[in-house]
């Protein structure tokens, strides 16, 4: 398999610059139609020369300092064979342990998370509730622009909004690849015209540049005391958008991410907001603040703008909405969620991958928060909470990147990471000032999307502990005579195993009722390794456990879906012998019921039953044809 930031790959070309501007910066590049609009909405911040500078100067050094040195030179050196994100990042931290699939062995299944599984899982379920704001609100951002062109038109916004939306989701299920070459060509445009818009109100007001210097933003800041805390929460947009292009850096390697940033995304950027600090300079009585990004435009080009902007914030909006996607599987394959249908859009990219349970809980949550809102200046203050606390949960994973991987001294991995989280940790209390203005929504789902993962993930070790109780050491009965005594019968069965030293439930439960054997058994164990990847062909592998008896183990990485007929298949055409050309699948179905035994609270336990009954089938999660699916049942009290 080919990825394309592993190290045999060659050097990006063109293309995969293209293809790097349309996906990772849509979001982050849309920031100018509502940012620096918001940081003059303050009450109290008028619009005087020295408060403009501020503004800017606190806008540049945002971006130098949380994107493009942070995150562009330094986070993304912390790719786990070549992906990035969040849960990637903490995967990097416990890389020398496998995880199994739907499994965890601790020694005591009942121990806490620890602190960086609390922050991975954490700042994962923020990014969900950034999936869902998003596309909220930059659509709703560019629609707002027709209350300039076409005032007539301005109660239509919200339902135009709506309508987009629901189409965007929509599209979901043919993926990416198919809008995939005009993404980067539209996204060219726009930073073009961003960067044009900007330089000519720079040329006519070349005094702007200025606020280049921090001592404005200094200034700024301690002259306005008591109004700091929310122009700093407001400035923060500016970088909204950075942690996806660390998510995103497994579809095109970081050195086309760090080309593109510093070649075009950047000045593009600074010059739209220097262009419009100009422009509130010679208007600053004009209402047209509310509307400043379209002011810069003439007149007559306003209405193309409006175009232009809403394809590129539903460009932006696909990005993280593709990124959701992602964060589903690598959870799912981590065993912090339960199994849910995926599917591949592409048969060469094995990263597009389409998620329906997800994309239609976005959708609802995004045209809702349309409806609820309904306007980009009322969502602003949620999409702060959540983009902020996701950096900093980025920092503080980093931490141990820094002194276990890449053995920095401890003194020099600290210093980094607490001038970092003193800057991000200033804006992180400037959104929470916001929470009641919005800034409780991205909480509540990072509250409940922590409960649910954490609950998945005890519940199964739990759920193996009470297996365990009732079960039998495989070693023990591989060893009793009895057992090697009971008749076999033709054919060869797969069973699925967590617990390689027991003997699965399933085959326990058969040999009670039928007193009898397979010919051929295979307990088979499909791990997730915390590498994004796993070659096919050392994928399978086998140990004789006993005459007819077999262990099947096979690896997978963390961002592939386990197909077992096709890994079966692969493995039969290399060893014939094992007979595996037809086998059927046993698969253990248990009814769960919560119970007053300690492990969790009755009401998670009850979560816990509601996920399992609920989660995707086994079947359909491995590719099994059902009709080679024997199931046995039985009931378990948690």
């Amino acid at each position: 398999m080919t990825h394309p930031d592993l190290p045999s790959s060659p050097s990006p070309s063109r293309r995969l610059w293209l293809a790097a501007l349309g996906i990772v910066f849509g979001d982050i590049g849309t920031s100018p139609l509502y940012a620096l609009r918001e940081c003059f909405s303050i009450p109290g911040v008028a619009l005087s020369p020295d408060n403009v500078y501020g503004v800017l100067a606190l806008v540049t050094w945002s971006l130098l300092l949380i994107i493009s040195l942070k995150y562009l030179l330094i986070v993304m050196r912390a790719d786990n064979d070549g992906e990035g994100g969040i849960l990637a990042l903490m995967a990097l931290i416990h890389r020398n342990a496998p995880v199994e699939a739907d499994e965890t062995r601790p020694k005591d299944p009942l121990r806490p998370f620890n602190w960086v599984v609390l922050c991975g899982l954490f700042g994962a379920a923020l990014l969900y509730g950034d999936g869902t704001i998003t596309p909220a609100i930059s659509v709703l951002s560019a629609t707002e622009g027709l209350n300039m062109v076409f005032p007539s038109l301005a109660r239509y916004v919200v339902p135009l909004t709506i309508l987009i939306l629901i189409a965007l989701f929509a599209l979901q299920r043919h993926g990416t690849r198919v809008v995939g070459t005009w993404f980067g060509p539209v996204m060219l445009v726009w930073f073009l015209v961003l960067a044009t818009l900007g330089l000519a109100q720079i040329a006519a007001h070349p005094s702007i540049l200025r606020a280049l210097s921090p001592h404005h933003a200094l200034h700024f800041l301690l002259s306005q005391r008591g109004l700091a805390l929310g122009i700093v929460g407001a400035v923060f947009l500016v970088v909204t958008g950075g942690e996806a292009l660390y998510a995103d850096m497994g579809h095109f390697g970081s050195k086309p991410i760090r080309h593109v940033w510093f070649a075009l995304v950047l000045p593009a950027l600074l010059m739209n907001y220097f262009g419009q600090g100009a422009w509130l300079l010679a208007h600053p009585e004009s209402a047209a603040k509310s509307s400043l990004f379209f002011a810069l435009a003439p007149e007559t080009l306003r209405p193309l703008l409006v175009l232009l902007a809403t394809v590129a914030t539903v460009i932006a909006s696909q990005a993280v909405i593709s990124g959701a996607f992602s964060l589903s599987s690598q959870a799912v394959q981590l065993g912090f969620l339960p199994r849910m249908r995926l599917q591949h859009t592409s048969a060469a990219e094995s990263g597009q991958i389409y998620v329906p349970t997800v994309n239609f809980w976005l959708m609802v949550s995004s045209v809702a928060l349309v409806a609820f809102f309904r306007s980009s200046s009322a969502l602003a203050a949620a999409f702060g909470v959540a983009v902020t606390l996701t950096m900093t949960l980025t920092t503080l994973l980093l931490v141990p990147v820094m002194l276990r991987r890449w053995h920095w001294p401890k003194g020099r991995a600290l210093s980094l990471a607490l001038f970092f989280l003193l800057l991000e940790l200033g804006f992180v209390f400037a959104n929470l000032l916001k929470i009641h203005q919005g800034g409780w929504y991205p909480l509540l789902v990072g509250a409940l999307g922590l409960v649910v993962m954490t609950t998945w993930k005890r519940g199964r070790a739990i759920l193996a502990s009470r297996l365990a109780e009732d079960g039998v050491a495989l070693p023990a009965l591989l060893a009793d005579p009895d057992f090697l005594a009971l008749p076999r019968v033709p054919g060869t069965v797969v069973y699925m195993v967590s617990q390689e030293k027991s003997a699965p439930p399933a085959l326990l439960r058969l040999l009670r009722h039928q007193r009898s054997v397979h010919e051929k058994v295979f307990l088979t164990t499909v791990r997730f390794r915390p590498q994004p990847y796993s070659l096919s062909e050392k994928r399978a592998r086998v140990e004789t456990l006993a005459p007819g008896i077999y262990r099947l183990r096979l690896d997978y990485g963390f961002m592939e879906t386990p197909h077992l007929p096709r890994a079966l298949a692969e493995l039969a055409a290399r060893e014939p012998a094992l007979g595996l050309d037809d086998p059927t699948y046993i698969l253990g179905k248990e009814t769960l019921l919560a119970t007053d035994r300690p492990g969790m609270a009755k009401w998670r336990e009850r979560l816990f039953a509601f996920m399992v009954r609920n989660a995707g089938s086994p079947t359909r999660y491995f590719h099994i044809p059902p009709s080679r699916v024997l199931e046995v049942g039985s009931q378990i009290e948690l």
